[in-house]
């Protein structure tokens, strides 16, 4: 996973909730601007995968510690918060346990399903000798070729996990938390805080990992026990656990400064012409490091969360057209319209632009890489994601029970 920005976290006006077994006030409504922010994320996602896409060195986590990774995650945490808690609300918690266990099945096959599709493609284009670039090299999946029998074994127990299939099994064992950490919020809060934050220091202590590889000690890339921290904030801000921040304009200037301020250490064109930054980044790498979800990356995204939060006003209030007729507010409200599909359905357009920038990293290696080109395949590529989402969002729907 790479490069992304920052979603946003609780309401300032606040919609109908209710009492739950926890002692919170938990939403029992979509907020619109999880839904805003998360699609935007997804096309962020895509364009940073693309393989020598000169579009993602624009995009804006390439300015600081935090990316991609973190609004997934963050977001993913306020869905879980909206779709999970009600069931260990209304119903029981061994009820709300078996729903989050039947998710993690979900999102096991999905896994698992990318990488046969993303492997088996990429050995496809090798093997039709159309093309000098090592597509499956490019992605490091001939350890995976050569030892099938052992590694088909690790891959199917998550003890083989190469770097561009990370995420999933990542979110997949934070989502298993989640019963632990109700069940530990049931009997107090802090509890429940404890237990996160204790996990987030055995990680940063390399106490806590999995191994990614039978042959070497290589570990997840994106090691759970550090980044369920951001899963359950996000968590935490939509349960009601949290209180949502005071708007204050010296929390705002506070906000700003530390994003600004980080810009000069995350920018590769910076860090490659003042020796003393690349110094600092290597001295203290444990504190932005990913692997383990470094403390100022946790401060970055926090900070750039707490921006567009403000920034998108009570309830998505900015983010909204204007009511005034026109083709700009009409344009914005489709726009709008489609960002939110697409944030509505993050687990399918996440898969699919998963497979879908290897294929445009094929495209781009066709056609030569200019502006042009650069446009089209990324437009392409956006749109097709629009659809999927679109084309997702038909079928849960069941239009066939409907009457005709």
């Amino acid at each position: 996973m790479t490069n992304a920005e920052m979603p946003v976290t609780a309401q300032t006006t606040e919609p109908p909730r209710t009492t739950t077994a926890l002692g919170a006030r938990t939403i029992t409504s979509r907020d619109p601007r999880l839904d805003f922010f998360r699609g935007i994320a997804m096309f962020i996602i895509l364009i940073a995968h693309v393989p020598g896409n000169a579009w993602g060195l624009w995009i804006p986590a390439r300015f600081g510690f935090s990316d991609a990774t973190e609004i997934f995650v963050f977001c993913s945490g306020m869905a879980s918060a909206i779709a999970f808690g009600k069931v260990f609300r209304d119903q029981s918690w061994l009820m709300g346990a078996a729903r989050v266990a039947f998710r993690c099945w979900q999102v096991y096959w999905a896994h698992i399903g990318l990488f046969f599709a993303i492997a088996v493609t990429m050995a496809a284009l090798n093997a039709s000798g159309l093309f000098e670039r090592d597509y499956v090299g490019q992605l490091n999946l001939h350890p995976f070729f050569k030892s099938t029998e052992t590694n088909l074994v690790g891959l199917m127990t998550l003890t083989y996990v190469p770097n561009y299939f990370d995420i999933l099994p990542m979110y997949l064992v934070i989502l298993a938390m989640m019963p632990v950490v109700v069940a530990l919020a049931n009997v107090h809060r802090g509890l429940a805080a404890l237990f996160i934050l204790t996990l987030w220091l055995l990680a940063q202590a390399n106490v806590l990992a999995f191994p990614a590889e039978p042959w070497s000690d290589r570990e997840w890339f994106f090691n759970p026990f550090g980044w369920q921290l951001i899963f359950f904030t996000g968590f935490a801000f939509m349960s009601g656990w949290l209180p949502a921040p005071p708007v204050d304009r010296r929390l705002v200037i506070l906000a700003a400064v530390i994003v600004l301020t980080i810009v000069p250490f995350a920018w590769f064109r910076i860090i490659g012409e003042v020796p003393l930054i690349r110094e600092w980044r290597s001295d203290y790498a444990l504190l932005i490091a990913k692997t383990d979800f470094g403390f100022l990356r946790y401060v970055h995204f926090l900070s750039l969360a707490y921006l567009a939060w403000v920034a998108a006003g009570a309830r998505g209030a900015r983010l909204q057209p204007s009511g005034r007729p026109g083709i700009g507010p009409e344009i914005w409200r489709r726009v709008l319209a489609v960002i939110m599909k697409v944030g509505q359905q993050s687990l399918a357009v996440f898969i699919t632009s998963m497979f879908l920038a290897r294929l445009m990293g094929v495209a781009l290696d066709l056609v030569s890489r200019d502006a042009v080109s650069m446009f089209a395949i990324n437009a392409a590529g956006i749109a097709i994601l629009a659809a999927t989402a679109y084309g997702v969002g038909w079928f849960k729907a069941e239009p066939w029970r409907r009457k005709k």
